[in-house]
């Protein structure tokens, strides 16, 4: 299988900001795909295992189900500051992109405040909210997990999230160049061919 230039320089991601916020970007990106592969691996693991044990058997695993929404949500949730870390957020630009390069560049730095500031508000709600499903004492009935676990890695994604739309701004205030993460510059591919 052929690595695109986009997955490799993933793979060997290093983070080009100075001093201690590059080995803490460097540091969170080698965690964040850590956390995806394994996520999606166990997935895929539990989910063969439990279509094996159902028609090999007769009997599905009774914690497949659990273990499955666990790994969802670390997965889902790690998974939105890697998108941001490596530019891949959806982006509505069409005002955007009929800006200056100084203009898209402030516009860029003003919608990083802003989305930081959204997922650190989000962060303070979801804490708050494991914390309610923390004193309720539930826990999951196949496996007797504590519930909260599972909402463990909610308000880390958002954290997570906000730190890199943080370091994208200052990226952004330091540069003559418009980024879209701390090493995403700004600009379109043009990968369509002709048939």
């Amino acid at each position: 299988m052929d690595m695109s230039e986009d997955d490799i320089a993933e793979k060997n991601y290093r983070s080009m900001l100075p001093g201690p916020l590059g080995v803490l970007d460097t540091w969170i990106s080698k965690a964040e795909g850590i956390i995806l592969a394994g996520g999606i691996i166990l997935m895929a693991i539990n989910t063969m295992a439990n279509v094996i044990g159902r028609f090999a058997f007769g009997e599905s695993l009774h914690f497949s189900e659990e273990v499955n929404r666990m790994l969802i949500v670390l997965v889902t949730f790690a998974g939105i500051g890697y998108a941001a870390r490596h530019g891949r957020h959806i982006r509505m630009s069409a005002i955007y992109d009929a800006l200056p390069t100084g203009g898209r560049r402030w516009l860029m730095i003003l919608i990083c405040l802003f989305t930081a500031l959204v997922m650190f508000t989000l962060c303070y709600y979801s804490v708050h909210y494991m914390l309610t499903v923390m004193g309720r004492g539930r826990s999951l009935p196949s496996t007797g997990i504590p519930a909260w676990w599972m909402y463990l890695w909610v308000p880390v994604g958002f954290a997570i999230t906000g730190i890199q739309y943080l370091l994208t701004a200052y990226t952004n205030v330091i540069s003559r160049d418009v980024y879209l993460s701390t090493h995403v510059v700004d600009g379109y591919k043009d990968t369509e061919t002709e048939v």
